[in-house]
């Protein structure tokens, strides 16, 4: 029951996502995910959030 519940919420939130938007989301992710490392974060990114532009 409690997986079906978690099916139908995942999928209604990414249902709004549309076309490429989908395929950038785990590249974006990971780039948000880099960031929060102190000295390097940005730099290592950068090419991550130029990726997902591109997807774009």
């Amino acid at each position: 029951m409690r997986a079906a519940v978690s099916l139908i919420l995942m999928i209604a939130a990414t249902s709004g996502l549309a076309g490429c938007g989908v395929v950038a989301f785990p590249v974006r992710t990971t780039s948000a995910a880099v960031k929060a490392v102190p000295v390097a974060g940005h730099v290592v990114a950068y090419p991550l959030d130029k990726t997902a532009d591109t997807i774009d």
